[in-house]
């Protein structure tokens, strides 16, 4: 029989999945290093809003998978932080100002014309994994919050220095995040360490948190296959 692991060693092989992180991809390094034209990183922007619309789903999904009232309700903030308490507020509404200030028109980017093919089955399978698999491995998948937080900070940094023709209102997303991120990523974390004990549970942890960075890196290879074309 295998034995589970001990805390510390399940949370020290969750941050070894650092690595797989899509920050290594080789657009997320052209991007950040000044290396993208301004229809390059119109079409991240773009792009990216399809997985920004999940998010909320899959939030509700891990809620409706949870049976635990005192999880549920902790979970269910997140949804009011992407869709706001009201209209123009939360993260959606700060990613349509943020494409905005690339150059992007609200309407092109709500009626999805420019999201590729491989965004969209990339983004939809993450839903579907959050749908149907236990809320424990929906909940581990949204660990690559752990390695969010610096590096939006980094992209805040690099885009003011190399594309200083971004307005920048558009930084609002990432200034309201980043904090966020933080917070929630340590929280994200105490959920799986206390409710993902089995040995089977922790390797299903493990391997949705894998998942998701296969998914992130899916998405970036759309849009890197896609550039300009």
């Amino acid at each position: 029989m295998t034995l589970p692991l001990t805390r510390d060693s399940f949370a020290a092989g969750l941050y070894g999945l650092r690595e797989r992180y899509w920050d290594t991809h080789p657009f997320h390094l052209r991007l950040h290093s000044g290396g993208c034209t301004p229809p390059e990183l119109r079409r991240w922007v773009a792009n990216r809003w399809y997985y920004q619309l999940c998010l909320t789903r899959k939030n509700a999904a891990i809620i409706a998978n949870c049976p635990l009232p005192e999880v549920r309700r902790e979970w269910a903030a997140r949804l009011a932080q992407q869709d706001g308490a009201a209209d123009g507020q939360g993260g959606l509404a700060d990613w349509l100002v943020l494409a905005e200030a690339v150059g992007l028109g609200r309407a092109e980017v709500t009626d999805l014309r420019h999201v590729a093919r491989g965004v969209r089955f990339a983004v939809d399978g993450y839903l579907h994994f959050c749908q149907t698999r236990p809320w424990t491995e929906g909940v581990a998948a949204a660990l690559t919050e752990l390695f969010s937080p610096e590096h939006m900070a980094e992209r805040v940094t690099a885009w003011r220095t190399h594309y200083d023709w971004i307005a920048p209102a558009g930084y609002a997303y990432f200034e309201h995040r980043i904090p966020a991120a933080r917070q929630d990523s340590a929280r994200t974390l105490e959920l799986v360490l206390d409710h993902c004990t089995s040995a089977a549970q922790q390797q299903a942890a493990l391997a949705a948190l894998a998942f998701k960075c296969e998914v992130l890196r899916a998405v970036l290879d759309a849009v890197d296959y896609g550039a300009d074309r």
